[in-house]
């Protein structure tokens, strides 16, 4: 398994290597944004472990650049910084887990291993079907470029259907995700809300599917 190392600090960036070869991984080391961007685009790995404050690019602009151009080599991002925010930011831009320096080796290697395992299934930051597009970081939603106003409960059963584009959903599971398990109200809730999602992105957009559920146009309507 061959993972690239991109950090800036020289010492932990040989420790890593050492490390990480003695564990039985081919390691390829970057030590600034730009040389890191430029192997993960060119060069095939299993993984990425990247730093967040680089020089040159730091590391969530080159996430973020990766994922906008479909590498989804699973990325474990590393940072000095200890807030929730950073990890947030870091995960919203496409990155797959994280660890707030100074961390265990042997959790690092474990999760790696993880990472590795789950491979390099597609997890765009933004979704998209046709012309529809939605940012479930931003909460916000497009058609055609333009913006759609979208209720909270609107954008979530947004995001559901579009994470399951093309497919044949039942309003048991709508109301699973969209609501919870433990919802008791009347389901035809469900009813009401494709019909206010119709009005706003387009009849075509959700077809019903007679006796089975709902589905949303792989091409978006």
């Amino acid at each position: 398994m061959r993972i690239l190392v991109v950090e800036d600090e020289p010492r932990l960036a040989a420790g890593l290597r050492a490390g990480l070869s003695a564990e039985g991984f081919a390691v390829d080391v970057a030590l600034n944004g730009t040389d890191g961007l430029w192997l993960a685009r060119e060069q095939p790995h299993d993984a990425i472990v990247l730093d967040v404050m680089l020089p040159g690019i730091n590391g969530y602009k080159i996430c973020q650049t990766l994922r906008d151009e479909g590498v989804w080599t699973p990325i474990l991002m590393l940072t000095a910084k200890d807030g929730e925010w950073d990890e947030v930011e870091g995960l919203d831009t496409g990155a797959d887990d994280y660890l707030t320096k100074p961390f265990s080796h042997a959790v690092l290697v474990a999760r790696l291993r993880a990472l590795v395992r789950r491979g390099a299934r597609e997890r765009p930051a933004v979704l998209a079907a046709g012309d529809l597009r939605l940012d479930p970081a931003a909460r916000r939603a497009w058609r055609d470029g333009v913006e759609v106003s979208l209720t909270n409960r609107e954008l979530s059963l947004l995001e559901f259907l579009m994470r399951r584009a093309g497919e044949v959903v039942s309003k048991r599971e709508i109301i699973a995700h969209v609501w919870d398990f433990d919802f008791d109200g009347d389901p035809n809730i469900v009813e009401v809300y494709i019909r206010r999602m119709r009005d706003k992105l387009g009849r075509a957009t959700i077809e019903t599917v007679r006796g089975a559920g709902y589905r949303l146009a792989a091409e978006g309507g």
